[in-house]
């Protein structure tokens, strides 16, 4: 049996989509942003060795650094 491809699937091509504006970049992102702090205090609560590891790696960082 040939495969057919479906004409349109749903999602659309570059072309018909209008260009993004500013603010849906920005909500975009600021999603992004939100999942992967999520992401990441999961990462923490899963391995507190690690996390703790990380965190005293950052302090020593910003101790070090010089403005």
């Amino acid at each position: 049996m040939p495969e057919t491809k479906p004409e349109n699937d749903g999602k659309g091509s570059e072309a018909d989509q209008p260009p993004e504006t500013a603010a849906q970049r920005r909500a975009r992102r600021a999603q992004f942003l939100r999942d992967l702090m999520e992401a990441r205090a999961l990462r923490d609560r899963v391995q507190p060795r690690r996390a703790r590891a990380a965190r005293m790696r950052q302090q020593m960082r910003m101790r070090t650094f010089r403005w």
